[in-house]
């Protein structure tokens, strides 16, 4: 029995969640890459598959990386700050529920000794592991003092789309950085 075992059983929040409790995490102790990032959406949910979205898809555009490649847990743990689907707000997904962070999220990092990189993805994530956090914006922003270990990047979601085009910096200069160190941390592995 793994830990990985004993998140894909919890059911913690699972009176409180819209669509109860299912929780999605990927990786291995051989995963060179971590992606910290927010929580399920709803096709995330349904189908047991993380980044298996809309969301997903410009992230792996965004990585330079093939379907296959993304969802190899000895290359990809990818570890959101809550493991369920949090249900629908006014404004799109409710935030990650704090009680999963709480309940596994140091244990499970500890599994993680081979990872060369951690892709913080969003407001939650970043909150979480970044002590000086102020922005999304902020936080990418000083991308290059972070590297080569770590890069904070805004969520991949379509809603997006607005930030993207305001920051033109970050298609120009943090995602051809990004997809080099990202071949460069998968092809030591192979």
């Amino acid at each position: 029995m793994t830990i990985f075992d004993d998140i894909k059983k919890c059911r913690i929040c699972h009176d409180t969640l819209q669509l109860g409790a299912n929780p999605v995490v990927q990786g291995n102790e051989n995963a060179r890459i971590l992606i910290a990032g927010q929580a399920p959406s709803k096709t995330v949910h349904q189908t047991n598959k993380p980044f298996n979205d809309a969301s997903g898809s410009r992230l792996r555009a965004w990585l330079n990386v093939t379907e296959r490649t993304f969802y190899d847990p000895s290359l990809f743990a990818i570890v959101p700050m809550a493991f369920c689907y949090p249900g629908k707000g006014s404004s799109g997904d409710l935030p990650p529920p704090p009680i999963c962070a709480k309940t596994w999220r140091s244990q499970l990092l500890k599994q993680f000794s081979q990872v060369k990189l951690t892709i913080v993805i969003g407001q939650y994530a970043q909150q979480y592991h970044f002590p000086n956090f102020t922005s999304v914006t902020e936080q990418t922003r000083v991308w290059q003092s972070l590297l080569p270990s770590m890069i904070a990047l805004p969520h991949p979601s379509p809603r997006n789309q607005h930030w993207l085009k305001k920051n033109p910096w970050f298609s120009n200069e943090l995602l051809p950085e990004l997809q080099k160190i990202t071949h460069k941390v998968i092809t030591k592995v192979k």
